[in-house]
């Protein structure tokens, strides 16, 4: 979201960036973004440790809340409800700012006939939108795999493909958008001229 924001500054008022963006504001917009989620995991790590357990074997490769409740006899109810509104609230408000961000940008991109700019905001933007696209798909998909238990191995591959697909496709996405990056690329991959 605030990738989004930052965007949105950058093209539609690139003129007040530096008086928007200021030191001042990336620290509020980073500590609303670290404090926001410390209050809500907070809250969902301490309904999930009032729960007591009567089974010891996690079904994943890694330790996460939803494993956690299927370990408990007790009823989870409350904790199912709470995690798939904090999920639904989540990803609405970062859905929701990013199409708010990217439909105003389309805008001053399709009012404005500098091509340089429209250029610009075409590569930085789709970047940030595929990268964000990745991880909601992988993530969406692993909490709607933790409703189903007969596809367990489903969401087991799921899970590590969450960790390791949107931190290994990031490098490439955003530095496919260097020039020396594409150069270094290009030469790699040229074929190789044999002399007779």
């Amino acid at each position: 979201m605030i990738m989004a924001f930052d965007r949105y500054v950058a093209i539609c008022n690139p003129l007040r960036y530096a008086a928007i963006m200021t030191n001042t504001m990336v620290i509020k917009l980073t500590v609303s973004a670290w404090g926001v989620a410390f209050v809500l995991v907070g809250i969902l790590l301490g309904l999930t440790v009032r729960l007591n357990r009567c089974r010891s074997m996690i079904m994943n490769p890694y330790c996460d809340n939803a494993s956690l409740f299927k370990l408990s006899c007790e009823s989870v109810y409350i904790n199912n409800v709470y995690g798939l509104t904090f999920t639904v609230v989540l990803f609405t408000a970062s859905i929701g700012s990013i199409v708010l961000t990217y439909t105003k940008i389309t805008v001053v991109c399709l009012t404005s006939k500098n091509k340089t700019l429209n250029s610009k905001a075409l590569k930085t933007c789709s970047t940030h939108l595929v990268v964000y696209l990745i991880m909601v798909f992988s993530g969406m998909s692993l909490i709607a795999l933790h409703r189903f238990p007969e596809y367990a191995d489903y969401r087991k591959l799921s899970s590590i493909l969450f960790h390791i697909i949107p931190g290994s496709l990031n490098p490439i996405i955003y530095g496919m958008q260097s020039k020396e990056v594409r150069k270094f690329l290009s030469k790699l991959f040229e074929p190789k001229k044999i002399l007779p």
